[in-house]
Parts: C-alpha cells; structure tokens; sequence
C-alpha cells in the first residue's frame, strides 16, 4: 500500500501546483526554464504514474475489503459512466466541439466521472484511496481551472455540428475497445463482466 499512496503523493502532488501554489509554478518555470521544467515535471509524473499503477496492482493481491461486494447494478453504472468519461475526455483534444465548450475543461470533468464510477463498483481500501484521491483532485482542480478562466475572460468557440458528433463517436468507440478488450488485458478484470 506504502507504493501506491506514495505514487498518488507524487503524481497527484505534481498534479496540484496549478491548485495550491501557482505562484511557485511560475517562479520555478521562470528559473529553471520552460522546456526544463515541463521536461522535469514530465519525468516525475510518469514515475507517480508507474508507482502507483504497481502499488495498486500490489494491493490487490491482498487486498483490505471495507465493505460487502457491490451490487451488480453499480457495475452496469460504472459502465455508463466511464462511457461519459471516455466523451468528455475526447472532447479536451478535439478542436471546437459543443461538449468543450459547455464543460469548459471536460478532460478533468471526466476524472471525476471515472473515479466516481470506480468508487461505487469496488470495495476495497486500494480502490478507495485510488478513485477517491483522484476524484478530491479533480473536483479541487476543476474549481482552479474555472477560477483562473473567470480571471482571464477566456470564451471557447462551440465549433461546428461535426466536431461535437466526431467527439461522440471517438469517444464511444474509445469505450467500447476499453471496455471490451483493453480493461481486462491492462487491468485484470471485464467491466462488462464477460
């Protein structure tokens, strides 16, 4: 567990400069350089990122359970869910798409769609500091984001019909390639249970 809590320190602490100390962010970025600082904050993000994709897989071969095992329904709306998530996330790098514009920062939105819909499907002490660090973190970030784009008057553009529709379908397809095949090869377990 150790591995994985210090993982989610790491790559989530990483992760929140932009929340709690955006003046450190920039005074640093100043001093070390652009390219050096994002190059830094790379590398230390992929290796929060492997720690706490091994610590996690380390803590579910013994893992702590906090409650009886979740009823099925909660699966199937787990399902529904990450299906939103996997829109929302598209939606962050398709250009001019109608879903950008309205949730503003939908790629952070679909963090917490995915971590919610992880915390109601599993049951486990691992499960809850993963999904639950990440949706604290996102629904903190979210709140920055928008407080920083009130400050800055930024307007996104809706863009064409097309753009939102080729989001939509990008995004399911993602889903479905996830869900089908990709979660139980990655991650050990059919969320559709086949």
């Amino acid at each position: 567990m150790a591995a994985l809590v210090l993982g989610l320190v790491l790559f989530l602490g990483l992760h929140s400069t932009r929340i709690f100390a955006e003046g450190w962010r920039t005074q640093t970025m100043e001093s070390f350089g652009e390219k050096e600082y994002k190059l830094l904050y790379s590398v230390l993000s992929v290796a929060g990122f492997a720690l706490l994709v091994w610590g996690y897989g380390l803590a579910r071969h013994n893992p702590v359970i906090l409650w009886n095992q979740p009823p099925v329904w909660t699966r199937h709306l787990a399902s529904l869910l990450t299906l939103a998530a996997f829109v929302l996330l598209v939606a962050a790098y398709v250009p001019g798409n109608a879903i950008k514009a309205k949730a503003r920062h939908p790629m952070i939105l679909g963090v917490k769609v995915w971590a919610l819909a992880h915390l109601i499907s599993n049951n486990t002490l691992a499960d809850l500091l993963l999904f639950g660090s990440f949706l604290v973190w996102a629904v903190l970030d979210y709140r920055a984001a928008r407080r920083r784009e009130r400050t800055l008057a930024t307007v996104i553009d809706a863009g064409p019909l097309s753009r939102t529709i080729l989001t939509v379908v990008v995004g399911v397809v993602a889903w479905a390639v996830f869900a089908m095949w990709a979660h139980r090869v990655l991650i050990g377990v059919s969320p559709l249970g086949r």
